[in-house]
């Protein structure tokens, strides 16, 4: 991974607005996370959980959830972005989110984060990143989504 940012105080981030936070690690998406993931939504679709009807598909293969390559992107940007001279922060949404490309079983997956917007709040900022998830070897993004993430000082 590429050394994450960490911010002195919400003024340096702010000063910090239009600026990439780099790119994560690889992860690898397999089976395994796919199942658990149905498990904890109750999406058993067959394109997602059913390997045999799977294969006769049109991805060829399981595909993962959409919202499980969404929900990944705490894991990704964790490390990617640490303000000093908060008391705490949350995650407060997401603006736009798409998936232009599906995950295969068995992709890897990785995340880079720019800085698009920050904006006081009663009793803190709010901070917009955009997050773009991307497949190895694929040709366009698998998870493009505008975050937003509130921090209380």
């Amino acid at each position: 991974m590429s050394q994450g940012r960490t911010f002195a105080s919400p003024d340096e981030l702010r000063a910090a607005v239009g600026e990439d936070l780099g790119t994560t690690d690889w992860l690898e998406v397999d089976q395994k996370r796919i199942d658990l993931f149905a498990e904890a939504t109750g999406d058993h679709q067959w394109i997602h959980v059913d390997p045999e009807k799977a294969a006769q598909g049109p991805f060829g293969t399981t595909i993962a959830h959409g919202y499980l390559t969404l929900s990944l992107i705490p894991q990704f940007t964790a490390g990617l972005l640490t303000v000093e001279g908060v008391k705490m922060g949350v995650n407060y949404g997401v603006n736009k989110v798409r998936f232009p490309a599906p995950v295969p079983v068995g992709s890897r997956l990785r995340a880079s984060s720019r800085i698009a917007e920050l904006t006081d709040v009663p009793g803190g900022i709010q901070l917009v990143t955009v997050v773009t998830i991307e497949r190895e070897g694929g040709d366009k993004p698998v998870c493009v989504a505008e975050t937003v993430a509130r921090f209380y000082l």
